[in-house]
């Protein structure tokens, strides 16, 4: 707990001078309460106040807890950025306290919208978060937001803070691009980012490259066969280096295709192709791993985030307030997965809240 509030008293403080609670105290209690289910300020402010009591003796509260009021009007002011370098310095605490070295198996970059909270009259346009994330451990290594929903210039910006040496870096097509593939490098890590038509260049020497191939005879290929859920999925993965007269593309060393067909249950059958730009050239049958890990963002933190923190339900809207609780439920979300309770995620929140004793183990785990 010590480590962790060390974090948040590093947080700068927003409000006025005659504010009268400390907003170490205030984050540590909106953490506590996230681990324990709340949802927005309103719960938090219930949780404080129920446990008011249990808290003083962890944070100081001088003036009991705060409403909710509080909680809504300091994460509608307090800078996101100063949040997302907590978060990242609890990631490297959390790291550290778990016997974790830096990350070196796939890093996977992706933007998800906090769809519900908008401001009035701007539902096409949902705050927007890029996350970075350890496929390997499960766990998140930053976070950003996306000013005016551009998540390249968020992309760009927090790799700008991160040393990624011996990754791969995987990101979808809309990162497919220069100045992505030179950041990427810069971290010191080699990338395998999606290939569509948005870069229709480097594209169309990928189906050229791979057409040439074919006919001379020189592609090889590794092949995937899975049967799960009432349905079938063939993965072919094949892999040329990059052409000669490939279009100038910072590192680039080889593409990769993937062709996945998928018969489901009463026969009916789906195939799709896609391209993907390496720095490194890889054998077929790792760039399938590398490809599958990807989608551990989405499956093990966006799914969590929505399904057991109601993320995309969240209605707190104004200013910066939906991108802070943003980082403070990653937070929430790394602390529960680290504990090694088999249990899962929701039901690990649910005896946290019933049980004391289970709560503070939350935390002394990663001591």
């Amino acid at each position: 707990m010590e480590t962790l509030i060390s974090i948040f008293r590093e947080v700068r403080d927003p409000r006025d001078v005659n504010s009268r609670h400390l907003v170490s105290s205030m984050l540590f209690i909106s953490l506590a309460a996230t681990l324990c289910g709340a949802k927005s300020a309103v719960d938090i402010a219930d949780f404080g106040e129920a446990n008011a009591q249990m808290l003083g003796e962890i944070v100081e509260l001088p003036h009991g807890a705060p409403s909710h009021d509080c909680f809504s009007r300091l994460f509608r002011l307090l800078d996101p950025a100063e949040l997302a370098t907590a978060l990242a310095r609890f990631a490297q605490a959390l790291r550290t306290a778990l016997g974790l070295g830096a990350p070196r198996g796939v890093v996977a970059i992706d933007g998800k919208s906090l769809r519900r909270g908008y401001e009035r009259g701007r539902a096409f346009m949902p705050p927007l978060m890029v996350s970075v994330w350890d496929a390997e451990t499960r766990l998140s290594i930053a976070a950003r937001r996306a000013e005016g929903g551009d998540e390249v210039a968020a992309t760009l910006d927090v790799l700008k803070s991160l040393i990624l040496k011996g990754c791969i870096v995987t990101a979808d097509a809309l990162h497919c691009h220069p100045r992505m593939a030179a950041a990427v490098r810069a971290s010191g890590a080699h990338y395998a980012l999606g290939l569509k038509g948005n870069h229709g260049p480097l594209h169309r020497a990928a189906l050229a490259g791979f057409e040439k191939a074919e006919a001379a005879g020189r592609l090889s290929s590794y092949e995937q066969l899975e049967s799960a859920h009432d349905r079938r999925e063939r993965r072919r993965v094949s892999v040329i280096a990059a052409p000669a007269d490939a279009p100038a593309f910072p590192h680039l060393a080889a593409f990769a295709r993937i062709e996945a067909e998928r018969t489901t249950h009463g026969g009916k059958r789906e195939t799709a192709t896609r391209y993907v730009a390496l720095s490194k050239r890889l054998l077929p049958r790792r760039v399938l791993e590398v490809t599958r890990a990807h989608w551990s963002v989405e499956n093990h933190l966006h799914w969590s985030l929505d399904v057991v923190f109601h993320e995309d339900d969240a209605r707190t809207r104004k200013n910066y307030g939906p991108q802070n609780l943003a980082v403070i439920r990653r937070m929430a979300l790394d602390i529960l997965r680290a504990h090694p309770d088999t249990r899962s995620i929701s039901r690990k929140m649910k005896r946290a809240l019933w049980s004391r004793e289970f709560f503070f183990d939350l935390f002394t785990h990663m001591q």
